[in-house]
């Protein structure tokens, strides 16, 4: 039930997050100065007024203002006396820090800050003066500006804005003070004002002082955007009687209803629009002399009309059926009214969000509006609430309403325009002096460009002289410049046909048949022989040995000095052996080498390559290091010669050399499939895990890591290095090692690992994904895309297991914050680490249970722009199908207004 006039006007919205505080903003008054313009604010403005949105574009005198919002509490009415004495209001409110609290209970309560607070005991005049007045002054100043109250049904809109005070003159509304003050401020001889009074009802505009004229539509400017009602009725006003009387006609014709919540609900909204039309005078300019800049003349005051509109609106609250008790026709008002309310609701918290797209044409009231929120108006807003705890609510409601729209900035504008008719008169007496002047000016002018043209004449003949000189001793020097690079180029071109010829000697020489060459082999040969004869030397000597031991045990115990000593000697022997063995692998992988290197140069020879085209010939040194490159031919023949068990022992050799190079062999086999198998059987996975366990030495450690690495490419190695500690290791030695060679190789087998669909509680219980995580550290590309593919299997995997119902939850990558990580990169500019990332993300958004934090994480942009920029289409599609196929992405593009 409504008391005291109060009448009613509610808000639907059910929920709203808190605006930041930032928003809060406190002002000592809530009459406001024109505020200094600022990158920021102007930008906004900018922003909105280049879309089709909620804005009127701001000329460049414009100056920002942002929209002023005041809130107004109802003290409680007889049937809330009664119904809720035994509770306490539901807001507190602090006029001093020009704040109140909105309590959820008992002891919790939320706060938001306004512009002004005014309780339950202000007056009607203080209202107006906080709220409506500065509006006012604008608009005699030239501005427009708009006063709007907004509120739940019964607390006090159109007491606040439309009371007429008949009674009571202290009770009067805003629209009347607002009359008062611009009648008191214009003059009757050269200012004029109309005032048009309408109703927005069933989306259709009613004139209310013309009953009949129930159609009014709605003209926008194309070039400028303004909005106009060129049917609306214009009623001329010289007095405030008058003005009266046609609020009285108008409220009279307006539509309200009986509700369970308001006796006389308002079912439309109510807008007054007074347009001011005055006439004044610009500022005086002084005219300065072009001869020595003084002022000689004056320019007259422009004769300016300024026309200014002030729109007062009176919106009907929304309601909620339930509690209103709407039915039938009442039924559609109530729809109608909500869904003009959640159009201007949209619109402002598109505005104070800076959206690209605000949804004006969405009602007729937002249309009306346009220029009050986001516009070229001073705008006001009061937000009316009542105590009641029933309707704690529709009160959160009301106030996250006013908070969004403390947030929109307008950008203000006065609208003034020549009075050319006056100004016209002005112009012709001060034209006839200003010719007069200009004669005599142009005698003046005229001898002084004679004067000019003379002294410029003489300074470019004297320049032309200047540069024929220079131009010719540029020429003499650039001359002697050329003669010189000519004898110089003549000289190195005599030294390059000497050289030519001495390198046609040497290709002449260095042939297959060429001593050299022959000699090298030669040689490796004799060594290779000499080594083979003294090994079997060495066999016939432990076997004489051995003999002669089983005598001397037959013997009996008086020969136990002379066994001690023979079983010495055949130890030494076999150390011998073992360190003859050793020389013959190497000797034979370098001699495979040289057969290698050799036909490789009988070809290039026979192409009439040039004799140093085969870059192996430098030194030995280098021929055994490059016997490890990769050649397929001398490898293989030297696992077939050697045999896998041999080249596996010397992985234990004491020798630093022989150990290198052994388990560069090792590496270089398990590189081909074929060879694997037989690696692991003879041991060799085992071997490589200690090497990499026990030795510092970092080329060791690489290398090892390496052959892991080409290990872990078969699944059955896989699960053998996580049963005998690989992961670990591989852990440990991530996160030791330094060297980017080294970290790509230990990466390298992490990522292969990853691609195993059993091992991956095993990788992150063993520090595997944390290792792998870690070394991005070393910021190496080739370390990074390791680590991208190893993160991209293991996503697969995960994606796998989930569609398969193996596994549920969110992803162990998310868990150990691999996320912000891969979202930075997923545009690297390297394109192996681009295109592992990218993979990676579309198997993470394949799992629901990943979506929220991918979309916190900032994941969904970088989707979007897979599905856009991606060079693959079937990663692009992919991306796509993800995106489509996950209700929480559909629902967050739909928010963010992102189409694919």
């Amino acid at each position: 039930m409504a008391s005291n006039g109060y009448r009613n006007g509610t808000g639907t919205n059910k929920g709203a997050i808190k605006p930041p505080a930032s928003s809060n903003i406190r002002s000592s008054s809530f009459k406001s100065r024109l505020p200094p313009s600022s990158n920021h604010s102007t930008g906004s403005a900018l922003r909105r007024t280049s879309s089709a949105s909620f804005t009127t574009a701001a000329g460049g005198d414009g100056v920002p203002g942002r929209v002023r919002v005041a809130v107004r509490l109802r003290p409680r009415n007889a049937e809330e006396s009664t119904a809720d004495a035994d509770f306490a209001d539901c807001v507190e409110l602090q006029p001093e820090l020009k704040r109140l609290k909105l309590r959820k209970n008992n002891w919790e309560s939320e706060t938001y800050e306004f512009d002004e607070v005014l309780t339950e005991f202000a007056s009607q005049k203080r209202v107006y003066e906080v709220v409506a007045k500065p509006v006012v002054e604008s608009v005699l100043d030239g501005y427009n500006g708009t006063v709007m109250a907004y509120g739940q049904t019964g607390t006090g809109k159109t007491f606040t804005l439309g009371r007429l005070g008949e009674e009571d003159t202290s009770a009067r509304g805003i629209m009347v003070r607002s009359m008062e003050e611009i009648l008191a401020n214009v003059s009757p001889e050269t200012d004029s004002i109309f005032v048009s009074y309408l109703q927005l009802y069933m989306e259709t505009i009613q004139d209310l002082l013309d009953p009949a004229n129930d159609n009014i539509s709605i003209v926008e400017d194309p070039r400028t955007g303004d909005v106009s009602l060129p049917g609306a009725t214009h009623v001329e006003i010289k007095d405030e009687p008058s003005f009266l009387e046609l609020l009285r006609l108008g409220e009279a014709h307006r539509i309200a209803a009986n509700t369970k919540l308001n006796t006389e609900s308002s079912r439309s909204h109510a807008i007054l629009m007074v347009h001011v039309k005055r006439s004044v005078l610009g500022e005086e300019v002084a005219i300065p002399s072009e001869s020595d800049k003084s002022s000689h003349f004056v320019k007259p005051p422009k004769p300016l009309v300024r026309k200014s509109k002030l729109v007062l609106v009176d919106l009907a609250g929304s309601e909620r059926v339930q509690k209103s008790g709407s039915e039938g026709h009442m039924l559609e008002e109530a729809k109608s009214i909500n869904l003009s309310l959640s159009a201007l609701g949209k619109c402002i918290n598109a505005l104070a969000e800076n959206s690209a797209h605000v949804p004006i044409r969405d009602s007729k009231l937002t249309r009306l509006l346009r220029d009050s929120f986001g516009g070229t108006a001073r705008t006001s807003l009061i937000v009316t609430i009542g105590p009641s705890p029933r309707h704690r609510g529709e009160t959160a409601s009301t106030i996250l309403f006013g908070q969004r729209a403390m947030k929109v900035e307008n950008m203000l504008r006065i609208k003034e325009e020549f009075d050319y008719k006056s100004l016209a008169r002005r112009l012709e007496i001060q034209l006839d002096k200003l010719i007069a002047e200009n004669e005599r000016q142009q005698k003046a002018f005229d001898d002084e460009v004679e004067r000019i043209n003379l002294e410029a004449q003489n300074r470019v003949s004297e320049v032309e002289r200047n540069f024929t000189d220079a131009l010719e001793k540029e020429r003499l020097k650039c001359q002697m410049e050329y003669m010189e690079s000519v004898k110089k180029l003549e000289e190195k071109m005599i030294e390059n046909q000497q050289k030519h010829q001495h390198d046609g000697f040497m290709k002449d020489k260095c042939n297959w048949e060429g001593p050299g060459f022959s000699e090298d082999i030669a040689e490796v040969k004799k060594l290779l022989e000499k080594e083979t004869h003294m090994r079997k030397e060495a066999e016939k000597e432990v076997n004489k040995l051995k003999s002669q031991l089983g005598q001397h045990m037959d013997a009996g115990a008086g020969g136990d000095a002379e066994i001690l000593k023979l079983q010495i000697a055949l130890e030494d022997e076999v150390h011998q052996k073992k360190k003859l063995e050793e020389e013959i692998i190497i000797l034979r992988s370098q001699m495979l080498q040289l057969t290698f290197e050799a036909d490789q140069m009988r070809r290039c020879l026979a192409r009439g390559g040039s004799g140093n085209a085969y870059p192996g010939l430098d030194s030995p040194m280098s021929q055994v290091r490059d016997s490890l490159s990769g050649h397929k031919t001398p490898v293989s023949a030297l696992f077939d010669q050697v045999g896998v068990q041999k080249i596996l022992d010397l992985l234990e050799s004491e020798d630093a050399n022989v150990r290198i190079h052994a388990v560069k062999v090792v590496a270089n086999l398990a590189a081909e499939e074929a060879n694997q198998e037989r690696i692991v059987e003879a041991g060799g996975l085992t071997s490589l895990l200690m090497l990499l366990r026990s030795y510092e030495d970092e080329t060791v450690r690489r290398v090892a890591a390496g052959a892991i690495a080409n290990l872990a490419m078969n699944e059955a190695n896989q699960e053998l290095i996580m049963v005998q500690g690989g992961i670990s290791l591989l852990s440990t030695t991530a996160s030791d090692a330094e060297d980017p060679q080294t970290l790509r190789m230990v990466a390298g087998a992490i990522a292969n690992l990853c691609g195993n669909d059993k091992l991956q509680a095993t990788l992150r219980s063993e520090g595997g994904i944390k290792a792998l995580l870690g070394m991005v550290r070393c910021r190496h590309p080739d370390v990074l895309s390791q680590v991208a593919r190893g993160i991209a299997n293991f996503a697969k995997c995960e994606s796998r297991a989930s569609t398969n119902g193996i596994r549920s939850g969110r992803s162990l990558l998310i868990d150990e914050g691999a996320l912000p990580w891969i979202v930075q990169n997923a545009n690297n500019d390297a394109a192996p680490i681009r295109r592992h990332i990218e993979l990676a993300l579309c198997h993470l958004a394949q799992h629901e249970a990943n979506a929220k934090d991918m979309i916190n994480g900032g994941a969904l942009w970088e989707l979007v722009r897979i599905t856009r920029d991606c060079s693959r289409e079937d990663i692009r599609s992919l991306a796509r199908r993800t995106l489509n196929s996950s209700l929480l992405f559909r629902s967050e593009m739909r928010r963010l207004r992102i189409e694919l």
